[in-house]
């Protein structure tokens, strides 16, 4: 059977919290008697994890039927080098499509559902079925491509990092962050738990939390019930991002008046850190994969010129 392109198809997988556990603990057997001492079901990650690799080795079949496959693992996905014309197809959660589309330029990305009845799938609107189909529609343009804004800080020393969610800017560890912030002529000293920088498609995770939390806590300490103004639903393609800084300490040398805001192609924001050791910068809450910030590094923080391209 002639196949539908030689253009690679790019399957990207993860590892199951069972090969995680059987990492750490070096067998199955171990694995077990650690999961089942603390009284939970050892028999789920089982489940799960047979379900998984079922999925993406259906997943495998239907795409070597249709073009050149290779499969990369979450770990390696960073170091990849796709080409300009690679499909690329994701087998979830939502997180790994997140943390794949970050490193894509122009190229299509397909999520699969590997189990609905347990993932819920925002970013995963297809099952495996569905691929040799949906595959087929991407070639001949018949197929929704949704784009989607990304977040982008850049160091004074030439370094680069991407987010498809979101950006954490501060500590490691949890003391406090201290900095210089700036958004347009406003600026000032702080000190924080660090600040917090959201796209559209970030807009309903971290940022959502932040904003819930700071909502109720007005709401309660208030006589009179304040709504914060703040969109419900963002659309994934905005041309804007949102800041928001976590737990402000104001003292004699810190403020806190530049707490929540946007960031617009025309005002970035930028971040002096003052923080001798353990700043980062990391992106969609994978703390591994960041860039360090200490003291005399400034971040410029600004929508990104890429955008991911969504199948849907």
């Amino acid at each position: 059977m002639d196949r539908l392109t030689e253009n690679k198809i790019v399957l990207i997988k993860r590892k199951t919290r069972l090969e995680d556990l059987i990492t750490r603990y070096n067998t199955i057997a171990q694995a077990k008697f650690y999961i089942e001492h603390l009284g939970s079901d050892f028999s789920d990650y089982i489940t799960e994890d047979e379900q998984y690799k079922k999925v993406v080795s259906e997943a495998h079949s239907e795409l070597e039927s249709l073009g050149r496959v290779q499969v990369v693992d979450r770990e390696y996905v960073s170091n990849f080098i796709f080409g300009d014309n690679d499909i690329v197809v994701v087998v979830g959660q939502d997180g790994l499509v997140a943390n794949t589309l970050k490193y894509l330029t122009n190229q299509l990305l397909i999520g699969v559902n590997p189990d609905p009845a347990r993932w819920d799938g925002v970013l995963l609107p297809f099952k495996v079925a569905d691929l040799k189909l949906v595959i087929q529609d991407v070639f001949k343009m018949r197929r929704q491509v949704k784009e989607v804004s990304m977040a982008k800080a850049i160091l004074n020393d030439g370094q680069t990092i991407y987010a498809v969610n979101d950006l954490f800017i501060g500590q490691r560890t949890h003391v406090s962050s201290r900095y210089h912030i700036q958004l347009g002529d406003r600026h000032e000293y702080q000190s924080s738990s660090g600040v917090i920088v959201s796209t559209g498609l970030g807009s309903t995770g971290w940022l959502k939390s932040i904003l819930a939390g700071a909502t109720n806590i007005v709401n309660r300490i208030s006589d009179k019930k304040i709504k914060m103004q703040q969109e419900r639903k963002l659309e994934w393609n905005i041309d804007y991002l949102y800041f928001s800084v976590r737990e402000p300490f104001p003292s004699r040398t810190s403020k806190a008046d530049i707490v929540f805001g946007k960031v617009t192609k025309g005002c970035p924001l930028k971040i002096l850190s003052q923080m001798p050791e353990s700043g980062v910068i990391f992106s969609d809450g994978i703390e591994s994969d960041y860039l360090q910030f200490n003291s005399g590094i400034e971040a410029t923080i600004m929508l990104a010129e890429k955008r991911g391209h969504l199948v849907v």
